[in-house]
């Protein structure tokens, strides 16, 4: 659905969101997430300060925010990768749905997340695979 010139309405793109207590473990999360083609992009911004509960009391804490540009077909992974690279036992890990934006930066977003014919080859192999890439 048009929304302007150069803009459309969309619904299966999704920004996420998690925090890090280092630039380190940002960039490194960051990079995964882009190696593996589970997100276009990943900004990181930094330092910020947040408040929180946490084990029942009050805590502030400086953190890294990571901007996380996917699809909604991708988050699952997206998210499951942050949990497995993360180094909090409770990662902040939200989708918020992008309700609009540039078409060629949409459609860039779609195609830098679009598994490969390598990557799409190697996840069959995978599944016929009991073991999965470990035997390899």
């Amino acid at each position: 659905m048009p929304v302007g010139a150069d803009t459309y309405s969309v619904e299966k793109f999704v920004q996420t969101v998690t925090t890090t207590a280092s630039r380190v473990a940002a960039r490194r999360i960051g990079r995964a997430l882009v190696d593996r083609r589970l997100a276009a992009c990943v900004q990181i911004v930094g330092p910020i300060e947040s408040t929180f509960r946490w084990q029942g009391k009050v805590a502030t804490a400086r953190e890294w925010l990571c901007l996380i540009k996917t699809t909604r077909a991708r988050y699952p992974q997206v998210a499951a990768a942050i949990e497995a690279l993360h180094p909090y036992d409770t990662p902040e890990i939200i989708a918020l749905p992008i309700v609009a934006g540039s078409r060629r930066y949409l459609d860039w977003l779609a195609s830098s997340v679009r598994p490969t014919a390598v990557n799409l080859e190697s996840r069959i192999q995978n599944r016929k695979s009991p073991r999965g890439s470990a035997c390899r």
